[in-house]
């Protein structure tokens, strides 16, 4: 009898996620638990312009990021799970990366300022400091939302053809 009970409460309990997982590839709902975005479910959309992306980084950013836990086994070409970031500039832009932060067309980025170390204090190297116009593409991803977030200020600009997917907001938390 206990076997059974313990049978039923698994299948209660792995058969959601199952579906959850299933349902948020089959619909193109991407659920997001790390510091760079708001919490939440967000949406894939074949519109260019959302504000936000998911893709894979190339190496040697890939392989960094996996090395330090900032990414989890996944779907991108390396192992690693696609990371998801704001676009805050595309082509003809103008981003210049200082020690005070990220400016896009002279305004300054929040949550911008380039970070010598992680929060497990191992060294990052920034992107060096200078004005970028950017030319077609190329986008440059930065968080405002999360001060830490691994984005372009440590791996510069990314080429638009590692964008897997273009994303909305569905349902976050503030």
């Amino acid at each position: 009898m206990r076997l059974g009970r313990c049978s039923t409460v698994a299948v209660l309990i792995v058969a959601p996620v199952g579906l959850l997982f299933w349902a948020s590839s089959a619909f193109g709902i991407r659920l997001s638990t790390s510091p760079s975005l708001p919490f939440g479910l967000y949406r894939v959309t074949a519109d260019g312009n959302a504000p936000l992306v998911e893709f894979c980084p190339a190496e040697p950013v890939a392989s960094l990021a996996s090395a330090r836990g900032y990414r989890q086994a996944g779907s991108c070409p390396d192992g690693g799970t696609p990371l998801m970031k704001p676009i805050v500039a595309r082509a003809g832009d103008v981003v210049e990366v200082t020690v005070a932060g990220v400016r896009v067309n002279a305004k300054l980025l929040r949550n911008s300022v380039p970070l010598a170390r992680d929060t497990n204090r191992r060294p990052l190297t920034p992107w060096p400091t200078g004005k970028y116009a950017v030319p077609p593409g190329v986008v440059w991803l930065i968080s405002d939302y999360h001060a830490r977030s691994f984005d372009s200020r440590y791996f510069g600009p990314i080429p638009t053809n590692l964008i897997k997917d273009h994303l909305r907001p569905l349902l976050v938390l503030p």
